[in-house]
């Protein structure tokens, strides 16, 4: 089973990837870091997914700042781009042929309509529709300040990442799972969530909580 943890502390994530949920869902508290700065090519505003060439990344373009460094919930979405146009033809095209699919995607349309402000707000609406999709219950809690990095075993916050994750972090989604370009690519280990969901529907939380 995945280790219990008293507490967990997380960045805030866009579709986050498998370990992140995983961290979640397995631990008592969970806090999401509100008063770090935005770091740039991180999992706070991109995710990766499975199409049909291999691992593809989605990336939430952000509009630039002045200050070298600016706090994540002041974070504004660039919509210069059709970005959410784009994001949602990617993810049709990866997994339209998946097991569940159409029964998922109504529930995750919205957010490639409406123009959210602030990335932050984003990540922690789309989170909670995808709890709702797992189909269970979870309260998070936001920082009150800014948490220093410490050696201790729940602060999370640098070590989920797209490029270089620790050990420990690889470890937790290593386990396959039905994936529809299985036959053409190996298993992808780790990546968005959305892909455990519209691979494995229902059986996805039992995944998680191995």
């Amino acid at each position: 089973m995945t280790e219990q943890f008293s507490k967990t502390l997380l960045s805030t994530a866009y579709l986050p990837p498998i370990s992140w949920f995983k961290l979640m869902l397995n631990a008592k508290e969970v806090f999401i870091e509100q008063y770090e700065n935005y770091i740039k090519q991180s999992y706070r505003n991109r995710c990766h997914i499975l199409a049909a060439n291999g691992v593809m990344s989605l990336s939430i373009p952000v509009v630039k700042q002045s200050n070298i460094k600016i706090k994540i919930t002041d974070v504004k979405i660039d919509y210069a781009t059709s970005w959410q146009k784009q994001h949602l033809k990617s993810i049709e095209s990866a997994y339209r042929n998946s097991p569940f699919y159409e029964y998922l995607i109504d529930d995750l349309l919205p957010f490639y309509e409406k123009k959210y402000k602030f990335l932050f707000d984003f990540n922690f609406q789309i989170i909670n529709i995808l709890l709702e999709m797992l189909e269970v219950k979870k309260e998070i809690q936001f920082t009150n300040e800014f948490i220093e990095p410490a050696n201790n075993n729940f602060d999370f916050r640098n070590q989920i990442k797209p490029k270089k994750q620790s050990e420990k972090i690889t470890q937790l989604a290593n386990k396959s799972y039905y994936q529809v370009f299985n036959k053409k690519h190996p298993f992808q280990a780790d990546l968005s969530i959305i892909d455990l969901l519209f691979n494995m529907g229902s059986e996805s939380y039992g995944y998680l909580m191995e």
